[in-house]
């Protein structure tokens, strides 16, 4: 028997109005913050870099696939990993079929992971994943963008990520990167987020949040304790998610 407080048809539209004045303006707030993240400014990408991807090695510009706008989701894959970090597989799973939608606003979205193509290829296949993927196995993307640590950086406990110096678990962090090319073909990097700040690209996520029990992880020994890989939630427990 359910314990939550129980009212008439009426209260229940009162209550469901006083939560909705707060749900607007919460949205008048998001819709500033977005504008606030659009006039940012930007910084220049002066270094070159070699993906190795499905079309052989692509360059940073040639992920733009003719569009002046990038979306790069830093998805966790170490070289030495035989499998995709659970929690970004969680947001993949968002994200198949999007990119034709994304591609009508002259944007272009990919992964990007630092384990080695034919791994990552094998990976999606696996998960029938459809959108863009590409190896940064041989560049320092992952570093320069701050979703990497350095040995000597988880050895000592101090590596940095979401804009501040911090203890890294391991050697992958998941990330967003957003990157602009004007017509002359220079590219910006207008917009990075992390951990909690990756939240709003989970569908699923808000979603949960409608429900009575929201995202029911009280209790558990660490947020997303809960979460597998799609194709194996009965048979192989979970394996570590660095989400914070």
């Amino acid at each position: 028997m359910t314990t939550h407080r129980i009212v008439s048809h009426e209260a229940w539209i009162e209550a469901r109005k006083q939560h909705l004045a707060k749900e607007k303006e919460l949205t008048r707030l998001r819709d500033q913050l977005s504008q606030s993240r659009r006039d940012l400014p930007w910084e220049k990408v002066e270094k070159t870099y070699a993906f190795e991807g499905p079309n052989g090695k692509e360059s940073l510009a040639e992920l733009f696939q003719g569009r002046s706008q990038l979306i790069v989701q830093h998805f966790m894959f170490d070289p030495s990993w035989d499998e995709g970090c659970k929690s970004c597989s969680f947001w993949a799973d968002n994200f198949n079929g999007i990119d034709v939608h994304l591609n009508h606003r002259d944007v272009s979205f990919v992964l990007v992971s630092r384990a080695p193509l034919a791994t990552l290829q094998s990976y999606q296949k696996r998960m029938g994943w459809s959108v863009k993927w590409v190896s940064s196995f041989h560049n320092d993307f992952n570093r320069d963008y701050y979703v990497t640590a350095t040995p000597e950086e988880i050895e000592a406990k101090r590596a940095y990520y979401n804009y501040a110096f911090d203890a890294f678990p391991g050697a992958e962090r998941p990330g967003i990167s957003v990157f602009y090319k004007d017509a002359d073909g220079a590219i910006y990097h207008t917009y990075s987020c992390y951990a909690r700040g990756l939240d709003m690209l989970n569908g699923a996520d808000h979603l949960l949040d409608l429900v009575p029990k929201g995202r029911d992880e009280k209790g558990l020994p660490y947020p997303m304790e809960w979460l597998r890989h799609r194709d194996r939630y009965e048979d192989r427990p979970p394996t570590v998610s660095w989400r914070r």
